[in-house]
């Protein structure tokens, strides 16, 4: 799995290296794609339950599941960038929000604090401790900076499959719910918004919004509980002697 979650990596950074206004979000699928197939491993989301493409992509008030297409980024925006890679048969899942040039002090403080809950909740991956250990300080770090938790929308065990037991909640209560133990390895995955938590579905089955059409961010990790405490299998930084890769240019337009 973190092999799988190395190729994932490296593919966020290519990502990375393309936001910009005027790129398309099915630009960006396309380059996932190669980019996953080039390092030997098949993009997950791909035909999972008929959603057609390998990433998510959801801007602004889109909180999860946005299907690649046409929409081009603008600047200011903010764009989640969802991306699961199985590698021999092994899954990993992971994603970022990712500021398109200069956002507001809102967008910003959206992004820095939903990456700062799922620190929190990595922090807490340990075996010995329940699941609400894990939850309840994502949701503590998240509502602390003003933003809503989405409640209807939680992380989930993964493995061989892409979701499996348990799921995980972006809130709870401290000493509650299933023991972690060691060799589970789960996707955490705070999902907030600047506004309130309810959401909404979009016309294509796909998509979730804000219902109050605030911004939303979403961050995500695979970390494996393990005997000396939390390992994150989707990093955002690799050691360059496994991430490295040449970037992919052909086939994605650049901005004006």
């Amino acid at each position: 799995m973190a092999s799988a979650g190395a190729i994932l990596v490296a593919t966020l950074a290519q990502i990375e290296n393309r936001i910009r206004p005027g790129v398309s979000t099915g630009e960006l699928d396309e380059l996932a794609e190669r980019f996953i197939r080039s390092r030997g491993g098949i993009p997950t989301f791909k035909g999972y339950r008929g959603f057609p493409g390998s990433i998510c992509a959801s801007p602004n008030a889109m909180i999860v599941h946005g299907i690649p297409g046409p929409y081009r980024l603008k600047q200011g925006d903010i764009i989640s960038i969802d991306v699961g890679v199985t590698l021999d048969g092994w899954v990993a899942d992971a994603a970022r929000t990712f500021a398109v040039g200069e956002v507001g002090a809102e967008a910003e403080n959206l992004l820095s604090a939903t990456e700062e809950s799922l620190h929190a909740g990595v922090a807490q991956c340990r075996a010995g401790n329940r699941l609400g250990d894990l939850s309840s300080a994502i949701q503590r770090v998240a509502e602390g900076a003003g933003l809503s938790v989405v409640r209807s929308l939680v992380g989930h065990g993964v493995g061989r499959s892409m979701h499996e037991d348990p799921q995980v909640p972006n809130y709870g209560r401290p000493g509650k719910g299933p023991l972690l133990e060691e060799g589970m390895v789960l996707a955490i995955e705070p999902m907030t918004t600047a506004g309130r938590p309810a959401v909404r579905v979009g016309g294509d089955g796909w998509a979730i919004f804000s219902e109050d059409a605030s911004a939303a961010a979403h961050f995500e990790f695979t970390v494996a509980v393990t005997g000396e405490g939390p390992r994150v299998l989707t990093p955002w930084h690799l050691p360059a002697s496994t991430a490295s890769a040449e970037p992919l240019h052909e086939g994605v337009a650049s901005a004006g």
